[in-house]
This record gives structure tokens, sequence and C-alpha cells, in this order.
């Protein structure tokens, strides 16, 4: 009998982060990874783990290499600045690198494994990328690439985020690009690790994408990204109804969206793929059941 793979969430946020994230959303990012994941992978065992709280302890390099795959979740952290958050959470990247578990990541994810691996992150140069991604291309390396595996020659992709990979590290692949962020998705190994990354959020409703639209109505009023909270949260609102009636085609042609978004199944491409392409492979490596 095969036994179910163990998994380990990373929770990149800070407590408070997290409480926010619970008071609007409902879960914290964690959580939403967990529900994703039970989902593609029925039976799984998910444990978590807090590394940017104080204190915070994780398993030493014989557990981290017990793991199937370990997924480094969303979260506000600016992995510019120097701080012990920033500092204990790419301490853990680095362990996971070196324990040589496959790691997936998103968003601040993918941010986490670029400096973890000696590349670097700034402020999004073109400005805050917000609600979709939009016309994602894979590179000449990304259309082989697996974890791009069933992704047309264009998609969109949920995403928020105000920071961006500027450079990626030594060794790195680019696997994806837009107009907005030059770093959609990549291929990042140091040590004895791998990582697969995307810049949007492959594990995140449409309704979570709602609710973060709300979250950052000033900022997306002051940017110009909406004209006023009342236009915000119309948009928001169309969002939450495709949410609730994935097949209306009225409001993904409104939102300008097709089954890249509107279907969980295409949305999760990335997870499905790191699961199918990179863990299973590696458990049978490792004379895993």
């Amino acid at each position: 009998m095969t036994s179910p793979p163990r998994f380990l969430i990373v929770e990149s946020e800070t407590q408070q982060a997290r409480r926010e994230r619970r008071n609007r959303v409902g879960q914290s990012s964690g959580e939403t990874y967990i529900d994703t994941l039970l989902a593609l992978a029925p039976g799984a065992r998910c444990d978590q783990v807090k590394p940017a709280d104080r204190g915070a302890e994780w398993p030493d390099a014989a557990g981290l290499a017990g793991y199937d795959g370990v997924f480094f979740t969303g979260s506000p952290l600016h992995l510019y600045e120097d701080t012990p958050v920033v500092r204990r959470v790419l301490d853990f990247m680095r362990a996971v690198f070196s324990s040589g578990t496959p790691a997936f990541g998103s968003c601040a994810g993918l941010q986490i494994a670029t400096v973890a691996a000696g590349g670097s992150v700034r402020r999004n140069a073109r400005g805050r990328e917000a609600a979709f991604a939009r016309r994602i291309t894979p590179t000449r390396e990304g259309v082989r690439h697996p974890l791009l595996r069933g992704r047309p020659a264009a998609y969109d992709a949920p995403t928020i985020h105000t920071d961006e990979v500027e450079a990626l590290p030594d060794g790195a692949v680019l696997l994806a690009t837009n107009a907005a962020t030059q770093v959609q998705a990549a291929e990042i190994r140091a040590d004895e690790g791998v990582f697969w990354g995307v810049q949007y959020h492959p594990e995140l409703s449409l309704a979570e994408i709602a609710a973060a639209l709300r979250r950052e109505e000033d900022a997306l009023v002051q940017e110009g990204l909406a004209q006023s909270p009342e236009a915000l949260e119309q948009h928001a609102g169309l969002i939450d109804e495709l949410h609730q009636e994935p097949g209306r085609r009225d409001l993904a042609w409104c939102l300008g969206l097709d089954e890249q978004v509107t279907e969980s199944r295409q949305r999760q491409t990335e997870l499905r793929n790191f699961i199918e392409l990179a863990v299973k492979p590696n458990r049978s490596a490792r004379g895993r059941a």
C-alpha cells in the first residue's frame, strides 16, 4: 500500500499578519495551502512550521529530509530588509535547500528562495500587480519545464504583490515572465535542493483574491488602480460572484478571464505539477512507498 505523502507548510507570515488575514479571509496563508494540498493529494499529512515567529523551532536536517515536499506561503515580508524575521525565514530556506527535499513557493515564497540562494528582491519596478497577473508567457526553458506542463502560450493567474525578484541567483532558470513582472516563475537550485516557484498564487481561491483587494483598498485607490473605493468594491464583487458561480461566462468576460483562472484545476496547475513531477519522483528515489 502506498503511504500518503508528508508535506511541510512554511508560514512565512508573522503572527500579526496571520491574525489579520484570518480576520479578513477566515484563515492564514498556511491554512489555505493545507486546504488546497489536501484537495490535490487526499490523505496527505500536512505539518506547519512558522519560522517568522520569534523563538520558532523547526526540524533538523534529518527531520526536513523526512518530508516529501516543502511549501512556502506568501507573506507581506520585504526580503530586502535586514530584520530578525527576514533572517530567520532565510535561515530556514537554506536549511531546506541543505536537506535536499524539493520545495515550492508562491509570491514571497519565490522571493525567499531567491535571496537565500544569493539573488535579490526589490519593490515592483512597474508598480503593484494586483488581482490577476496578465499574459504570463513561458520562456523557452519554461515551455519544456515540468512546472508549467499544461499551461498555454499565455495565461493569467491570481496575484497580489508589491515586491518582485530583481535578480535570480546564479544557476537559476527563468521559466515565465510578463509585462508587469520579469520573474513570474523560476527554478532555483542551491546546495542539495531544488525549488520551483511562482510570483503568483495558484493556491488561492477567487474569494481570497477579492478579500486581498479589499484589504489593500487604500493603496489601490492611491496608486490609481481603482478610481474610488466604490469602484474597487464593484470589481471585488464581480470576483466574488465568479467564485460562487465559476461557470458564469458573463462574469468571466467582464473580468477578462478564461478557464486558466476560473477552473480550480487549471488555476492550481503548478501545485499539481510539483506534486506529480517533483515530489513523487523524489519519493521513489528515496525508496519511500
